[in-house]
């Protein structure tokens, strides 16, 4: 496929996980992707895998302070030097918490914010001007189904995605005049490296209150963001799509 064809992709977290097989997908779909880790060896080391199955991808690396502003400004401004636009920004970049409240440490709630949600608002005020000069882009974010339902504990991982609901679903609103549509992807439960660990019997369990009857794979998340980022959707912003097999707990 190639509804990507020419684009030209800023993926955060794309080092492994959803993120890697996000960048994967684009790169399938004929997209130009430029992704971030968190060290310039993982993300060089994503880059060499994705090189090392298909020496036509076109995909480089970038460890920016997603952090710091002005760091993330400096690595959008290098992508749109080198390719002169920037089409779609994937913010996936992230970190969760299970701490109960009463053993919460205030600098990881802290922490978690300044990543999850700080890194969105960042990109976006970095990209936005260069899509609205290019005639309009697309800016995608990752969510979770916890954003909607909560979860016993670890509060400062739902609200980060609440508060990231809350970017998409305005920056939807104010950025349509320039063409610049905004969506996030809520994924539930899926099969990285962490649920793989889980004992078996956790697994099941899990397994057992998704009603489709199975845990989710990257894939099925990167199918959504492709989805998205693509002209199929050309007439959807604002959305927060659930890819969680009806999970609701």
């Amino acid at each position: 496929m190639e509804l990507l064809k020419d684009q030209v992709a800023f993926v955060t977290g794309g080092t492994r996980g959803i993120g890697y097989a996000i960048v994967h997908t684009f790169l399938e779909n004929k997209a130009k992707v430029v992704l971030c880790g968190s060290r310039p060896e993982t993300a060089q080391k994503a880059v060499d895998a994705l090189k090392a199955e298909n020496r036509a991808f076109e995909v480089e690396g970038m460890s920016p302070d997603l952090t710091d502003y002005a760091s993330v400004k400096k690595a959008i401004n290098e992508v749109k030097a080198k390719y002169g636009r920037i089409d779609v920004v994937v913010n996936n970049a992230g970190i969760s918490a299970s701490e109960p409240l009463y053993n919460y440490d205030p600098k990881n709630f802290d922490k978690i914010m300044l990543l999850n949600v700080n890194s969105c608002f960042y990109t976006a005020r970095a990209a936005a001007p260069i899509m609205k000069e290019n005639g309009g882009g697309v800016i995608l974010n990752t969510s979770s189904m916890v954003s909607i339902y909560g979860q016993p504990a670890g509060v400062g991982y739902p609200a980060s995605k609440f508060a990231v609901n809350g970017i998409t679903k305005s920056l939807a609103r104010e950025l349509a005049k320039d063409r610049i549509r905004v969506n996030a992807v809520a994924p539930g439960v899926t099969d990285t490296d962490m649920v793989s660990a889980l004992p078996e019997q956790t697994r099941q369990y899990i397994t057992s209150t998704i009603p489709l009857g199975r845990i989710g794979t990257p894939q099925d998340i990167a199918n959504a963001f492709l989805f998205l980022a693509s002209p199929l959707a050309s007439y959807i912003t604002g959305e927060i799509l659930s890819v969680d097999g009806c999970a609701r707990t």
